[in-house]
C-alpha cells in the first residue's frame, strides 16, 4: 500500500466483507497491525512506547461487544519493541459511516462492501460508552462470555443519562457519566488484575476508607482460563477542585511571593533536625511570618488521610492478597536486584548527559559520581533482619498529583502502581513507608517547581530561595510525620520503632530520587538539579565518609 492511508484525502481501504465480520478478513488484521496501527498509535497520549523503537504490533485477541444491534469489537494488541520487550494495549473499535460523528478523529477511512465509512476508537461515539455503562449496570457477568460485566454492591445508578470523555487524555482514557461517576478505561493491559481495580474494590468493600472514590463496577477479560485483563473500573467522582500539586504550587507561589516582599533574613532560619517530628503549634514564628499556619494544617491532613489509607490496606488477616507480611530474604533479593539494576541504569544516564548540566547541577552529578560506589552499598546493605515492621499493600506511585482537593480535605486515586514496573512488582507488598517517602519528595519537587517557574519574578537570590526551599520542605517533612506516626501508631499499624522508620525512610527517599533522576535526564534535564539535590542531601545527612 504506496498511498498515504492516514491523510485527509479520498483514498479509502477496500475490503470486501460486512462490518460484523471484518476482524475475521486476514489481510484487514494484516493491514491494520503492519500499515495503520504504527502511525495512529505513536499519536496517542496514552501510548507509553514512545522512547523505545516499535519492532512489530500483533492482535492477540478480540471480541465484539454488542447490544441492540451496535456492533463494536475489542482488539488487544501486542506491541513488541526491538529492545525485546513488549506491551498490551486495549482499544475499542467502530465502523461509522457519518463524518459528523467524529471530525478529524479516525484511525483509518475504509470502505466495506462497497460502503465508505471511518475505523474509528469506539470511545468517542456515546452510542458505546452508553452501551458499556448499561452492561455494568446489568451486571450480569455471565451473559457476554469471555468479556465480565460487574456491578460493585454501592452502585446507585438507576440508568444512563449522559457521559463525555473526561479532559486531556492521559494513561488511560477516562469518562464521566450522569456527572456522577467516572468509568477509566485501561489502555496499556496486563495479564492480571490491575492493582487499581483490586485495591479500590478491597477499600471500598471493607469500608475502613472513605477517601478514596467508590468502587462501583468493572469490565474485565477473560484472556485464559487462569488469567484475566482488567479492562476498565468504575468509580464514584468525586467532587473536587484540582488535584494537590495544584492547590500546593499556588499555596507555595504566594508564600515565595511574601518572601520575596519581605525580604527576611536567611540566615536566620534553620532547617530541622532531619526527620525530627514536628507539632504545628512549634513552627518558629519566623517562618509562620511568611508562610500561613493553614498550610501547615493542609499538610498535617494528607499525612491523616494517608496514615488511614495505610491503615486500612494493612488490617487486612483474611485475604492473601493484603495480608500483611514480615521482612524476609526473598523481599529483601528481589528489592536489591531491582534496585542495583535501576541505579546503574541511571548512573549510565548521568554520564552519557553530564554534557547537558551545568553550575549547580553539574557539580551535584559529578558528587554523585564520585559516591556510586557508597550509594550502591547503601542500597545492597539492606538488612531484613533487623526490620521488625511489617509489609503491606500500599499505593505505590504515591505524589500530590494522585490526591484529589475537596475544601481543605483530601481524597487518594489511581492506584495501578510506579509505571516503570511490572503488574507483578506493583503487587508486592512493600513498607508504607515508600508512599512517604513519595510524597515528601513530591512536595520538595512543588518547592523547586514553584521556584524554578517563578525566579524571574522573586526578588532573591538563588541561594537564598534554595536555602528557604530546605527549611521549608524540613518543617512539611516534620508536621507530616508527626501527624502520620502518631495516627498509625494508635490504630497499631507495625511500622517499626523510631530508627527502624527513619532507616526506611532515608532508604526509600534515596531509592525515590535516583528513579526521578532517570525521568529528568531524559524529559527536562534543567530539573535535573532537584533529584540531584535530594540524593546529596541523603547522602550528606548519613555522614558517609
Amino acid at each position: 500500500m504506496s498511498q498515504d492511508i492516514h491523510g485527509e484525502g479520498s483514498f479509502l481501504i477496500h475490503y470486501d466483507v460486512e462490518w460484523k465480520n471484518l476482524l475475521e478478513e486476514e489481510r484487514f488484521r494484516k493491514e491494520l497491525c503492519e500499515n495503520i496501527l504504527e502511525h495512529y498509535i505513536l499519536n496517542q497520549r496514552w501510548y507509553g512506547g514512545k522512547a523505545s523503537a516499535l519492532k512489530y504490533i500483533e492482535i492477540i485477541d478480540d471480541f465484539p461487544i454488542e447490544r441492540e444491534g451496535d456492533l463494536f469489537y475489542g482488539i488487544v494488541l501486542e506491541v513488541n519493541y526491538k529492545e525485546a520487550f513488549v506491551q498490551n494495549y486495549f482499544l475499542p473499535i467502530a465502523f461509522v459511516t457519518d463524518a459528523d460523528l467524529i471530525g478529524d478523529k479516525y484511525i483509518v477511512r475504509i470502505k466495506l462492501n462497497g460502503v465508505d465509512g471511518y475505523l474509528v476508537d469506539a470511545l468517542i461515539l456515546e452510542s458505546f460508552r452508553k452501551q458499556i455503562f448499561e452492561k455494568i449496570l446489568e451486571g450480569d457477568k455471565f451473559k457476554y462470555k469471555e468479556v465480565a460485566y460487574r456491578r460493585g454492591r454501592t452502585n446507585d445508578a438507576k440508568s444512563y443519562e449522559s457521559s463525555r470523555l473526561m479532559g486531556v487524555e492521559q494513561s488511560n482514557t477516562s469518562i464521566i457519566y450522569n456527572d456522577k461517576y467516572i468509568l477509566k478505561i485501561f489502555r496499556r493491559v496486563y495479564v492480571d488484575e490491575n492493582p487499581d481495580y483490586e485495591i479500590s474494590k478491597y477499600l471500598t468493600m471493607k469500608g475502613t476508607f472513605i477517601n478514596t472514590p467508590k468502587y462501583l463496577g468493572s469490565i474485565t477479560l477473560r484472556f485464559s482460563n487462569k488469567n484475566v485483563i482488567t479492562l476498565g473500573l468504575l468509580q464514584a467522582l468525586v467532587p473536587n477542585q484540582g488535584d494537590a500539586w495544584e492547590f500546593f504550587t499556588h499555596e507555595l507561589k504566594l508564600i515565595f511571593e511574601e518572601l520575596s516582599r519581605q525580604k527576611p533574613n536567611v540566615d536566620s532560619l534553620q532547617v530541622t533536625k532531619y526527620l525530627e517530628q514536628i507539632p504545628i503549634d512549634q513552627i518558629p514564628s519566623e517562618i509562620l511570618a511568611w508562610c500561613p499556619q493553614s498550610f501547615f494544617t493542609d499538610v498535617a491532613q494528607i499525612a491523616k488521610r494517608t496514615a488511614q489509607m495505610h491503615i486500612a490496606l494493612g488490617s487486612e488477616r483474611s485475604n492473601t492478597a493484603f495480608t500483611p507480611q514480615a521482612f524476609g530474604n526473598d523481599y529483601t533479593v528481589w528489592l536489591k536486584n531491582r534496585l542495583i539494576y535501576q541505579f546503574e541504569n541511571r548512573i549510565n544516564l548521568v554520564e552519557n548527559n553530564i554534557y547537558k548540566l551545568s553550575g549547580l547541577a553539574l557539580e551535584l552529578a559529578e558528587e554523585l559520581l564520585s559516591k556510586k560506589k557508597i550509594i550502591r552499598k547503601q542500597l545492597l546493605d539492606f538488612d531484613e533482619d533487623k526490620l521488625k515492621s511489617e509489609r503491606i499493600r500500599i499505593h505505590g506511585d504515591y505524589h500530590l498529583g494522585q490526591i484529589l482537593v475537596q475544601g481543605h480535605d483530601f481524597y487518594i486515586i489511581d492506584f495501578e502502581g510506579e509505571p516503570e514496573s511490572t503488574i507483578r512488582d506493583r503487587k508486592v507488598k512493600q513498607p508504607p513507608i515508600k508512599d512517604i517517602a513519595g510524597i515528601f519528595r513530591s512536595f520538595n519537587y512543588a518547592i523547586y517547581a514553584t521556584i524554578f517557574n517563578n525566579e524571574n519574578e522573586l526578588d532573591l537570590s538563588q541561594d537564598a530561595l534554595f536555602k528557604i526551599a530546605d527549611v521549608l520542605y524540613s518543617h512539611i517533612v516534620g508536621v507530616f510525620l508527626k501527624t502520620y506516626i502518631t495516627e498509625v501508631q494508635t490504630a497499631n499499624l507495625n511500622i517499626g520503632y523510631i530508627k527502624e522508620i527513619e532507616f526506611l525512610l532515608q532508604y526509600c527517599l534515596l531509592e525515590k530520587a535516583v528513579y526521578e533522576l532517570g525521568y529528568e535526564l531524559n524529559a527536562r534535564p534543567t530539573w535535573a538539579i532537584i533529584p540531584l539535590k535530594g540524593i546529596s542531601n541523603i547522602l550528606n545527612q548519613q555522614n558517609y565518609e
